[in-house]
C-alpha cells in the first residue's frame, strides 16, 4: 500500500520524463544518497571501509562503464582490466611528471588515455561482433599487461615494476583516513552514476540499444554503427579507466600490472550478468553480490561458532558461491536487477492479482 502512484499527476513532459517518476523512489534514492554521504562516514568501521565499501564503491564504477558497453551497446569486452590498468598509470605518469598535477585531473586524464586505448581496440567492432570481438578485447588485456610489464617508462624505470602513490591531496586537504577516501570515492560513483543515466535515457543510449538489439534494422532507420559502436567504446573506457586509477591510487596505493589481470575482467564481466544486463542498478548489484558476499560466506561459520577447518571453509565459500551464481542465473537470466523491477511491479498492484 506505500508504494501507490494515487494522486501522483504528471503535468509537463519534463515530470513524466524524470528519472525517478514516482515520489517513493525518489524518496528512497535521497535517504540512500544521505546514508551513504552522512552517516556511513561517521558509523562505518575502518575495516568496513578499506575491505568492502571502497572496492565495492570502485568496482561498481568500473561495472557500470562496461554495462555501458555491454549491456546498452551488445559489445561484449574481455579487455575491462587492461582499460583499468590504462588509466590507472596513465594517472600515475600524468602525477609524478607534472609538477603540481591536480589529484582530479590526473585522475580524469587518466581516463581519456583509456579511452583512446579502448577506441583503438574497438575498431574492429565496425566488422565483427559476438564472440570474435570478445578475442579481440581480450587481446588488448594481453597487450596492456605486456606494455606495463615490460616498457620501463610507464612504472617511472621501477626495478620491482611496482609503482605507488604517496600521498592523496584535494585542494590542499591530504585524503589519508579511510572515511575520506570512502567519500572521494563516493563522489566519482554519484557523478558518473547520474551522468550514465541521464545518457542511456538521451538519443545516444537509444542508439546503443538499437545497435544491441539488431545493428542491421539500426543503419536502416538512420543510426551510423561507427558513430554509436565506437562513443560506445568512448564512454565505456572512459569510466573505467577512472575506476582504475581510482582502484590504483585509493585503495591500493601500490600495485603492479598483476592487479589488473585476466581475473579481473572476468570478475567485472560476471558482475555485470549476475546484476543485468542494460541497467545501472544491475551494476550496482553485481558488485555488491561479488564483493560482500564471499566475505560473508567467509565469516559465516565464525559468526555462529561453527568449527570448521580454515582449508575447508575457504574451498566451501567457492562451491556455495558458484552455486549461487548459477542459481540466480537460472531463475533469472537478466540478473538481480530484473528481480528488483518485478518486486517493485509487484508492490505497485498490490493486493490486486491485476
Amino acid at each position: 500500500m506505500l508504494y501507490r502512484e494515487n494522486g501522483q499527476f504528471k503535468t509537463t513532459y519534463a515530470a513524466d520524463q524524470q528519472i525517478f517518476p514516482i515520489a517513493q523512489d525518489r524518496a528512497l534514492i535521497l535517504a540512500l544518497v544521505a546514508l551513504a554521504f552522512v552517516a556511513v562516514p561517521l558509523l562505518a568501521s575502518e575495516y568496513l571501509l578499506r575491505a568492502i565499501l571502497i572496492p565495492f564503491l570502485i568496482l561498481s564504477l568500473a561495472a557500470l562503464g562496461l554495462n555501458l558497453l555491454t549491456g546498452y551497446c551488445g559489445q561484449i569486452s574481455l579487455g575491462t582490466g587492461g582499460f583499468m590498468a590504462v588509466g590507472a598509470y596513465a594517472a600515475y605518469n600524468f602525477m609524478i611528471r607534472f609538477d603540481g598535477m591536480p589529484l582530479v585531473a590526473a585522475i580524469l586524464l587518466g581516463g581519456v588515455c583509456a579511452t583512446v586505448v579502448g577506441v583503438v581496440f574497438g575498431i574492429p567492432s565496425l566488422r565483427i561482433k559476438g564472440l570474435y570481438l570478445a578475442v579481440t578485447t581480450l587481446a588488448a588485456q594481453f597487450f596492456c599487461e605486456w606494455a606495463f610489464l615490460r616498457i620501463k617508462w610507464f612504472t617511472n624505470y621501477s626495478t620491482s615494476g611496482s609503482v605507488s602513490v604517496s600521498e592523496l591531496k584535494l585542494l590542499g586537504w591530504s585524503i589519508d583516513t579511510p572515511a575520506e577516501k570512502y567519500l572521494f570515492c563516493l563522489g566519482f560513483v554519484a557523478l558518473f552514476a547520474l551522468l550514465a543515466k541521464n545518457l542511456v535515457r538521451g538519443h545516444i543510449g537509444r542508439e546503443w540499444m538499437a545497435i544491441r538489439d539488431m545493428d542491421v534494422a539500426a543503419e536502416v532507420i538512420g543510426i551510423r554503427p561507427v558513430y554509436a559502436k565506437l562513443s560506445a567504446f568512448a564512454v565505456s573506457s572512459f569510466i573505467v579507466g577512472v575506476a582504475g586509477a581510482l582502484w590504483g591510487f585509493v585503495h591500493l596505493g601500490a600495485w603492479e600490472p598483476a592487479a589488473f589481470n585476466i581475473d579481473r575482467s572476468f570478475q567485472l564481466l560476471f558482475m555485470v550478468i549476475i546484476g543485468g544486463l542494460g541497467s545501472i542498478m544491475g551494476s550496482f548489484f553485481g558488485a555488491a553480490f561479488i564483493v560482500v558476499l564471499p566475505i560473508v560466506l567467509d565469516n559465516f561459520p565464525y559468526w555462529f561458532g561453527i568449527p570448521i577447518d580454515t582449508a575447508l571453509a575457504a574451498h566451501l565459500t567457492f562451491i556455495i558461491f558458484g552455486t549461487l551464481i548459477v542459481f540466480f542465473l537460472i531463475v533469472e537470466p537478466h540478473g538481480l536487477a530484473r528481480l528488483w523491477s518485478i518486486g517493485k511491479e509487484k508492490l505497485r498492484l498490490w493486493p490486486f492479482p491485476h
